[in-house]
């Protein structure tokens, strides 16, 4: 994407008063994402570089990324056609805040101005393969809301996003107690509640409910809760 500020433009608000003004919660709203927007057009090839080349050291490399290519493979047809490697993941700048997303008929998509790290990449991965898993096992409807939170109760789960490390170092979780199953509950409410069919928390939090104690303890196509 080409930059559309001017040098001169920019040197109003890309500057280290409007990054300490966002590190201490003090920006505008509307500032906050010109200056984020205006570093996202000056790193993406930087971003998307990086993106690429630790997307192909995981399918390498990675036990999880491995596994989860694998057994997408067994799913898929003969030809190969719905299998997931690093050709049909895609390193791109997004414009909206999600790290990654999946699509039946374009494969996964990772936001490269999104991902902090290697790990991190692995993390969004790992959950969008589950998607994927999901997807071409259980013919899951991403529009039903019952099937959309399961997918997104199993793909926190077994993707290793929600381990106690991620959670403590991340985000700032420091629970201890049940807090996997909390991380899993909070990230698979927000996703249902994002969705246009959904009409707020209320029900977003009923149909994670409905759902849980099946998709949770569901852990195909791992023997266990991976890591």
């Amino acid at each position: 994407m080409s930059n559309t500020i001017s040098s001169a433009d920019s040197e109003t608000f890309y500057n280290w008063s409007t990054f300490f003004s966002i590190l201490t919660g003090r920006a505008d709203p509307t500032l906050r994402q010109k200056y984020y927007d205006h570093h996202d057009d000056i790193n993406e090839e930087k971003y998307t570089t990086r993106c690429n080349n630790d997307k192909e050291w995981l399918f390498k490399h990675s036990p999880i990324i491995r596994f989860m290519s694998h057994n997408i493979g067994l799913l898929a047809p003969s030809s190969g056609t719905a299998s997931i490697t690093s050709d049909t993941v895609t390193c791109a700048r997004c414009p909206t805040s999600q790290a990654g997303g999946f699509s039946p008929t374009h494969g996964i998509l990772i936001c490269a101005n999104h991902i902090r790290n290697r790990g991190h990449l692995e993390d969004t991965l790992a959950h969008e393969m589950v998607h994927a898993y999901d997807h071409m096992r259980f013919k899951l409807d991403p529009y039903d809301l019952r099937h959309a939170a399961c997918m997104e109760i199993r793909a926190s789960t077994l993707s290793g996003e929600c381990r106690w490390g991620r959670e403590f170092f991340t985000r700032g979780q420091l629970g201890l107690t049940q807090q996997l199953q909390e991380c899993v509950r909070r990230r698979a409410t927000l996703s249902v509640a994002a969705r246009p069919a959904c009409k707020d928390d209320v029900q977003a939090v009923r149909v994670v409910d409905e759902v849980w104690e099946g998709c949770f303890r569901d852990t195909r196509p791992f023997d266990e809760i991976y890591r």
